[in-house]
């Protein structure tokens, strides 16, 4: 008699995908973002100073939600989507809440690209992409393993995602994403013609 073989998956990574599903929030969202980068000049020079084709108020501005109720409105959807993440991720929060610490706009120019970077002091990373024309940069995830592999040979073009040492993901307006903070992860090259915008943001325990 056959003895059982099994093949377990071990150390699952999660990647939490939803929808604003709020057409009139987008379009606020976009307003308010354009609006952030006109009038941040703090904001501006940062950018231009470290190589940012656009603009970030990632260095500049630590209190957009009580400047604008569109983003304002934002949050109360992403704590809700933060609280079914971490729910997923079976995380044991010890009967406390994950906090929103950090948020800011990026308004991305033809161009733009984003390194591979992780979120330090941070617990759940996200971004809600807002507008985002043909040929916007996806954002690509790393397999945490990457560097412990060694001899490991390369996955075929046909594994599953969950096999896979690079995962890209093609943002859409309203898309929310959500990965754990220590998730390595890079925006592509934006090729498109028009900006690509998008509300970054982390939250702590």
């Amino acid at each position: 008699m056959a003895r059982r073989v099994t093949t377990r998956s071990l150390f699952s990574t999660g990647l939490y995908q939803a929808d604003l599903a709020d057409p009139d929030l987008i379009a606020e969202l976009a307003q308010t973002c354009r609006t952030f980068a006109e009038e941040d000049r703090a904001g501006r020079a940062w950018s231009k100073a470290h190589g940012y084709r656009g603009y970030t108020s990632y260095a500049s501005l630590n209190d957009l939600p009580q400047r604008d109720p569109a983003i304002g409105d934002l949050v109360k959807l992403l704590n809700r989507h933060v609280a079914t993440f971490a729910q997923d991720c079976a995380f044991d929060l010890a009967g406390r809440k994950l906090k929103l610490d950090s948020l800011w706009v990026n308004v991305m120019k033809p161009g733009a690209t984003h390194s591979g970077h992780i979120h330090p002091h941070s617990v759940v990373s996200g971004t809600v992409y807002v507008a985002v024309p043909p040929g916007a940069g996806a954002i690509r995830f790393e397999d945490p393993r990457l560097g412990l592999m060694m001899a490991a040979p390369l996955r075929r073009d046909d594994a599953p995602a969950a096999l896979q040492r690079f995962v890209h993901v093609a943002p859409a307006a309203g898309m929310v994403l959500l990965w754990e903070s220590w998730l390595r992860h890079e925006v592509m090259p934006h090729e498109g013609k028009d900006e690509r915008i998008s509300v970054s943001f982390n939250y702590r325990w």
